[in-house]
């Protein structure tokens, strides 16, 4: 008898093939076992489920996620899990929790809820510190049942602070010796297990005291030295965090292709960087993408990450940015409860004294959260991530016969005060996904970038995978949409192939039995919300999904009609497949 038998499925199995009605058997090494034109054909299993008018694909693979601290006390590693997630990588962006001496905690939760916008009381909280070393580090991770299957990287951040301390805290360069000692904890960290090494060579990426992750500014010699130590551990990514599509070629990153096709040709590797549209630049994602996927004489390549939607943040009450924030009268306001704070925002006196001052945000980026209304979109009930021009806070202003400040004010007022403005802050110069559409179909790309577990107030981008099925398969109507196939594809075989992770990402006989039963017709995203449920009782935004019939992992279900079983048979892989 099968551990589980899927009947009267809608395949579509991850490798680009045409969809197709299949019965499926997971055997109980987790792994499928049968696959059957045929209907009758496979014999019982302990657990069925009739799929029938459901869609079945393979579970999502998600390879760029924040979860190094959720993944110590959270189980279900929410919302990722709630998206049919059930492969996820993070130590992503060279930020994460190992190695750590424990004089160095501190320091690498406030680089963390800097860079990544996680609340540092949460992670102090939830956190148990039971490892120094990146082995060790692993070996509690891998304590922990769980719904889905987790993997990670060695984070340059933490690497150089272990090995220099404040030097490397504040980027100063390495000394030889240091980068012997470095490149000996990448090796034993890829020996370990991790998936590969990760950098962050962007300006934005800052800790709560203002200095840059470790390893932003780390030269040639450096980021090759330590991508050798991956190339000598067995192979695997080199992953790094950039500014293209935030204000042009910063710090020389052209430069940097230089050094990551060095280390693609001559060792083997798959480097990956973060590409985005800028709007100051918005054909330059272009040249940089020609440039980093021509052909490389050696076995490796350089491959670019892009989002299957604009890079959004949310502005609303609650939420960590908006364009009153730095308003006198609303300052005095912040620090309140937020239900306090509705009720004194929706008294008329308020309104008007907050309207009539002028903010106190200063900087270029701020400008555009206190001003930039044309860029500014009210999100609603159903939200939609690719509205038109037409739609924006500016234009419906000034139809309404309206000042944009003043309805601003009352679409973060509506909803009883959790109304959200959706700030599309790359990747929607043309206000259009026409461009992430040639992206996500370019050879040197692949889906990437939707921080599940990261900026926790301002940025809720981890129903990624599902949008890709709503939105590119199903719903779009202003511009080509994704065949069905493919759009799994992309998140299933195409994510697992690039970290090595060959057991998984389609279903095939032989390979892992994970996989999503989705009633397609009903799938649909609701407006994210915010909830106060981490650690210490501190924010993070959600965003509620249905459609989703059952995920399952190695066979067993873990969430069916969008509740969790309680099974937990997720478990940490080690090391490429």
């Amino acid at each position: 008898m099968h551990k589980l038998v899927v009947r009267n499925a809608n395949l579509v199995d991850g490798t680009g093939a045409p969809a197709r009605r299949a019965d499926l058997a997971v055997g109980h090494d987790g792994l499928v076992a049968e696959i059957s034109t045929e209907p009758g054909v496979i014999g019982p299993g302990e657990t069925e489920i009739d799929a029938e008018g459901r869609l079945v694909t393979p579970g999502w693979v998600d390879v760029h996620t924040h979860y190094d601290g959720q993944a110590t006390w959270d189980p279900e590693l929410s919302p990722s899990s709630w998206h049919g997630v059930t492969t996820t990588v993070f130590g992503n962006c060279g930020v994460g929790f190992a190695p750590a001496k424990a004089e160095q905690r501190e320091w690498l939760i406030q680089l963390m809820e800097g860079v990544e916008d996680i609340p540092g009381s949460a992670l102090a909280e939830g956190i148990d510190w039971q490892w120094e070393t990146f082995p060790e580090y692993l070996d509690a991770l891998a304590k922990m049942p769980r719904v889905m299957d987790i993997a990670t990287q060695v984070p340059h951040g933490s690497v150089r602070a272990y090995v220099m301390g404040d030097r490397g805290a504040r980027n100063e360069p390495a000394t030889a010796e240091d980068l012997e000692q470095m490149a000996a904890i990448v090796e034993e960290g890829i020996r370990a297990g991790a998936l590969g090494f990760s950098s962050s060579r962007t300006k934005l990426h800052l800790a709560l005291d203002g200095e840059p992750v470790p390893g932003t500014f780390a030269g040639a010699e450096e980021m090759i030295a330590l991508g050798r130590a991956v190339a000598a551990a067995g192979g695997g990514v080199v992953e790094v965090a950039s500014d293209i599509g935030l204000g042009g070629l910063e710090g020389d990153f052209s430069q940097d292709i230089d050094w990551m096709r060095t280390l693609a040709a001559e060792h083997g590797l798959t480097v990956t960087y973060a590409l985005t549209q800028a709007d100051r630049e918005p054909e330059q994602w272009r040249e940089l993408l020609d440039i980093s996927s021509a052909p490389i004489d050696g076995p490796g390549r350089v491959l670019a990450q892009v989002a299957g939607r604009p890079g959004g943040l949310l502005f609303g009450w609650e939420t960590s940015l908006h364009p009153f924030k730095m308003h006198p009268t609303y300052l005095a306001l912040a620090d309140s409860p937020i239900a306090e704070r509705l009720v004194e925002l929706l008294k008329p006196e308020v309104k008007a004294a907050i309207l009539a001052e002028a903010t106190t945000f200063t900087g270029r980026f701020n400008y555009d959260v206190a001003h930039g209304f044309h860029k500014m979109y009210p999100l609603g009930e159903m939200p939609e991530y690719e509205p038109d021009a037409a739609h924006c806070v500016e234009a419906l202003a000034a139809a309404a016969g309206q000042d944009p400040y003043e309805f601003c004010y009352d679409v973060l007022c509506s909803n009883e005060g959790r109304g959200l403005i959706y700030f599309p802050l790359t990747d929607y110069s043309q206000r259009s996904h026409n461009p992430t559409f040639e992206r996500l179909n370019h050879h040197g790309a692949f889906l990437s970038l939707s921080d599940g577990g990261a900026h926790c107030r301002l940025i809720c981008d981890a129903s990624t995978p599902t949008y890709l099925l709503t939105h590119w398969t199903r719903d779009r109507t202003r511009g080509p949409r994704i065949p069905l196939e493919e759009a799994v594809k992309l998140q299933t075989h195409d994510t697992a192939a690039v970290y090595g992770l060959s057991d998984r990402g389609t279903l095939e006989v032989g390979k892992k039995g994970d996989l999503n039963v989705i009633d397609y017709d009903a799938l649909r995203l609701e407006s994210p919300r915010m909830v106060y449920d981490l650690p210490t009782g501190a924010p993070r935004l959600l965003q509620d999904v249905h459609g989703y019939v059952a995920t399952v992992v190695s066979g067993e279900v873990t969430w069916r009609d969008g509740r969790p079983t309680g099974a937990r048979p997720g478990v940490l892989v080690r090391g490429r497949r």
